[in-house]
């Protein structure tokens, strides 16, 4: 098996071997190493891979167990844990304030728009209408509306930045 043989047959599911091992041992760095540990068992069994029957099936176990083995191991105790789906309800006093600040801002900016924009923008981003209601609503042509909201949110999004970067009103 040469090397573009193998590649072909292996790069389709790396990926995966990836966020397996990365939602097996949280950390980053680990869950690379474990995806390179197993392609590197893969490629120097790469003449058993034409037996296997799903060779994607076969990595990801072999990640599986390498993953578990390594938890089980004395460097486990050296693993960093860094939760990523841990979610702080309790926001501080500070970034509240920063929300309720840009809230108001993006208000502020909305009153300014043309009429027609502001009416596009509040039914579709505040009220969620489907581009093609608005359309009917508005007696207008979907491809008017989306250019109408694209403006208007680049608007909103350029008025936003040059406040909070500059403090431009």
């Amino acid at each position: 098996m040469t090397q573009a043989e193998f590649l072909n047959i292996v790069m389709p599911f790396k990926d995966k071997v990836f966020r397996l091992a990365k939602r097996l041992l949280v950390s980053t760095e680990e869950a690379e190493d474990a995806t390179q540990e197993v392609l590197l068992k893969l490629w120097n069994n790469k003449k058993k891979i034409q037996e296997y029957k799903n060779v994607e099936a076969f990595s990801m176990t072999m990640t599986k167990n390498f993953c578990f083995d390594k938890l089980k191991s004395k460097q486990a105790q050296n693993l960093k844990i860094v939760h990523s789906n841990y979610e702080d309800n309790n926001t501080s006093l500070q970034k509240q304030i920063e929300i309720s600040d840009s809230v108001s801002w993006v208000a502020k900016i909305i009153e300014d728009l043309p009429e027609q924009q502001k009416l596009i923008i509040q039914l579709r981003d505040i009220e969620e209408y489907d581009l093609d209601e608005i359309a009917k609503m508005l007696d207008m042509n979907n491809t008017a509306v989306r250019v109408n909201l694209s403006r208007a949110r680049k608007t909103i999004r350029e008025k936003l930045t040059n406040t909070h970067s500059y403090g431009i009103k």
